[in-house]
This record gives C-alpha cells, structure tokens and sequence, in this order.
C-alpha cells in the first residue's frame, strides 16, 4: 500500500505543477491581447503572434500534461491491485526511462536558447526580435517547470528504490 499512496501522490504532485503551463499559457494570450490593444510601435505588434503562439504551445502542452497525469491517477490504483510486482517494476522503468529524458531536454533547451539569442543579435527586425525574445521566455518556463519535473521525479524514483518489493 505503500507503493500505491507513494505513486498517487506523484501523480497529483505533477498534476499541481502542469497548472504552472496553463497558468503562464494565460499570460502569454493576456500579453498578446494586450499588444493587439495597445500596441503602438513595430515591435509591440511584432510581439502579437509570438506571444499568442507560445500562449498555444504551453496550453497544449498543459492540457496534455494534466489529463495524463490525472489518469495516471486512478490507472496507479488499478495497476496496483491487479499486480503490484508488476506495477513495481514497470514504475522503476518509466521513472528511468523519463529521467534519461531529461537529460536530453536539459541539453537541447539551453541550445535553443543560445540560438534565439543570436536570433536577436544578428537580426535586427522587430518580427525576429519578437520571435527571439518570446522563444526565450518560452524555453526558460519550460526549464522552470521541467526542473521541478525532474527533481520531483527523480525523488519518486530513489523513494521507490528504497521500498522492498
């Protein structure tokens, strides 16, 4: 029962945090509504479509996130009772498996980064320059949900190490 309670309170962990993309999702469609409105420079309108798309792709990726999740919920307890060997040893292998993942994003994320920097560097249009310094609030929220992702997932995998199954 251990295992269980430990799992489904990951779960809702993870649910609480892919808020986080909904919430800055809404942010993100705020700013650009607000540049629609009242913007009056090249750059502020520059920064209408940047903004309602990086509103997009975090609503997406929240949405997803938190049904996944919020199924993970009740199929935890399902698994569990059917088998909870098997649960066991398939938890250990997806929170293995998605902490490898991490290390990609972790590597990736900070790539792009440096590339929309340079984006905003050495092209000097209001368009580019929205696009640049909007993909780089973007990719830093992903890095600050993401690594409070990682830690917590990679705390739920020693904790399930540490149980005796």
């Amino acid at each position: 029962m251990e295992l269980l309670k430990l799992a489904t309170e990951w779960a809702k962990a993870e649910v609480f945090s892919t808020r986080f993309f909904l919430y800055f999702a809404l942010a993100f469609f705020s700013a650009s509504i607000g540049f629609w409105q009242m913007g009056k420079t090249d750059l502020a309108k520059a920064y209408i479509i940047p903004t309602a798309v990086a509103g997009l792709l975090l609503l997406i990726i929240g949405v997803g996130l938190f049904y996944n999740n919020k199924m993970r919920i009740t199929q935890f307890a399902k698994a569990h009772t059917a088998d909870a060997t098997t649960f066991y040893q398939s938890e250990i292998e997806r929170t293995e498996a998605t902490l490898k993942e991490y290390t990609g994003v972790f590597r990736v994320i900070p790539i792009m980064i440096i590339a929309a920097a340079l984006l905003i560097l050495f092209l000097n249009t209001p368009t580019w320059r929205a696009i640049g310094i909007t993909s780089i609030t973007f990719l830093i929220i992903l890095l600050l949900v993401d690594g409070t992702a990682h830690a917590r997932i990679e705390n739920y995998h020693k904790e399930l190490k540490s149980i005796n199954q």
